[in-house]
Formats: C-alpha cells, structure tokens, sequence
C-alpha cells in the first residue's frame, strides 16, 4: 500500500503540474503551435549560445574522470566560482565553503529544510506563493504557516509579526516573486530583518531568512532585487540557473550560506550530509561545470 503521507499528497497534488501534464497531450494532438502553455516556469527560450560553446569546450577536453564522484558539496573550482557570483550579488564576502551546489533551487530548499526543521517547527512564507513549499515543508515535518502580503503583494511586515511564534525556525521569502512578480524593497529586506533579529531575542532562538531566488537575474526597467545578506546573518540563499539560462531540466543550483550564520560549522556540515542522504548525492557533474563558466 502507498502510506497515507503520500495518498494526501496526491490528492493536494499542484494543479499546475497537472495541467503542464495534460498540455504535453494537447501539444501532441493539436500541434505544439497550437497550445498556449502558462502552467509551469519551463522557459521556452533556448540557452544562451554560450551554453552550446561551453558544452562543446567541455567534450573537447573530455576526461573520463569527469563521470566520477566529487565531494558532496560539489566541485571545489565550482563553488569557488558560485561564492565570488554571491559575493558581488550580495555585497558580502563569500568563500568556497559557504556554497553547496545542488540539485536545483528545489534540492537546495529541501537541504536547507531538512538540516534546519525538527517535528513541528513553522516555515512562514509570503502567500500567494510558488505551491511546492507546502511539500518541502511537509517532507521534513516542518508546519508550513503561509501569511497574506498587502495588496500590492509588498510583505505585511504587521501580518508577519502577528504569525512569527516560538515555534517559528524559518521565515522562506522569494524575490522576484513567483506568481506575482513582486521585487521586495530594501527598506522591505531592513524591516523584515529587525523584525526576525527582536523575535530571535525574544524566543531564545534563530529564526532563520531563506530567500530563494531563481528568478534574481530576470529583472527589467532598471529594478534592482536587495542583498538579504547585508542585512541579516542568519540567513541562506537557494539559487538556481533554471530561468536565468533556460536549463531547467539539468538541475543545477546552490545554497549560498551567510559566513556569519550561527551555528556556521555544524549548518554547514548538515547541509552537506542532507544533500547525500536525501538521494542527491551531489549535483550533477556536467551541468556544474557548465555552470562554472
């Protein structure tokens, strides 16, 4: 038999993938011109054309060693690469150490979860919000607590104060917001950032920042999406190059971690072991080398 965990999850079960499942037959049917799909954020633009070029570098100085397994925190010239990207995004400094290259920013939130969440504790996010961070939640026993934004879908700073308890381990925001597009201000980030430091006091305990931001580079009119880094330590960032270089089936991303976290080492040392004994084991060696350049 199925256990009762998941038959309820396939009752709750996205509507988005559903319906991206039933466009797949549609296409088929009536031709893939013909089918409008608004389902999931699968871009439909092709790679950049330095994608093709890094490919074909890369079987050109093909070895069979490029097959075997790397540490689990990914490869060293990697995420050397990653931190010097987070530390010019974030206006903080960053070492190889403090990125953990993962399956995707779904592998890095489920990491970060797991290494984060004992039985009980609340994830806080934004409401409208991307549906699988019920799931994630879920996986790791974690209570998933959505709030409601202004209407404008600026963080309700008010709301969130009200819902953050003692049980409260981490507040997940994502900007640029998937569905709403929202870029939350700095002034947004500062608030959010004293709100979490005073009720960390108050509680006796972190309560930790996770911003996942796949969409980070995908921005126009001159806007700009704040560095959480600069204003919050205990904070963790999951990224992805799903949108930003249409590679969304090659599951490549990160989790870049505050250097000032607390507790940095033993966080860190979690991270790692989560990315191996979920079933990750480590990203996918081709794609992080294709992400390194």
């Amino acid at each position: 038999m199925v256990s009762q965990q998941i038959k309820d999850y396939l009752e709750r079960s996205s509507w988005i993938r559903k319906m991206f499942e039933e466009g797949i037959k549609l296409k088929k049917t009536h031709g893939e011109d013909r089918v409008l799909d608004l389902t999931l954020g699968n871009p439909d633009l092709p790679p950049p054309p330095r994608v093709k070029e890094t490919l074909q570098k890369i079987i050109e100085n093909y070895e069979p060693s490029f097959h075997r397994y790397m540490p689990n925190a990914g490869f060293p010239f990697v995420r050397e690469v990653m931190a010097k990207k987070v530390s010019i995004e974030q206006g903080v400094t960053l070492t190889s150490e403090d990125i953990i290259m993962t399956c995707g920013a779904a592998g890095a939130l489920n990491i970060i979860f797991k290494t984060l969440l004992n039985p009980g504790e609340e994830v806080i996010f934004p409401s409208p919000f991307f549906v699988e961070y019920l799931f994630y939640t879920e996986n790791h026993q974690g209570i998933p607590k959505p709030v409601s934004t202004n209407p404008d879908f600026s963080l309700n700073l008010e709301a969130l104060d009200q819902n953050i308890t003692e049980k409260t381990k981490i507040v997940l925001i994502n900007s640029p917001n998937n569905p709403t597009g929202q870029i939350y201000t700095e002034e947004e980030i500062k608030s959010l950032a004293k709100l979490l430091s005073e009720k960390s006091k108050i509680f006796g305990h972190p309560i930790y920042l996770v911003s996942d931001e796949p969409y980070r580079n995908l921005v126009f009119d001159n806007h700009q999406v704040p560095s959480i880094f600069k204003h919050y330590p205990n904070s963790l960032i999951a990224y992805s190059f799903s949108k930003e270089l249409s590679l969304a089936g090659e599951r490549i991303g990160f989790v870049a971690v505050h250097p000032e976290i607390q507790p940095k080492k033993l966080i860190l040392e979690g991270l790692i072991l989560c990315n191996r004994i979920l079933g990750f084991v480590n990203a996918p060696a081709l794609a992080q080398r294709l992400a390194a350049e």
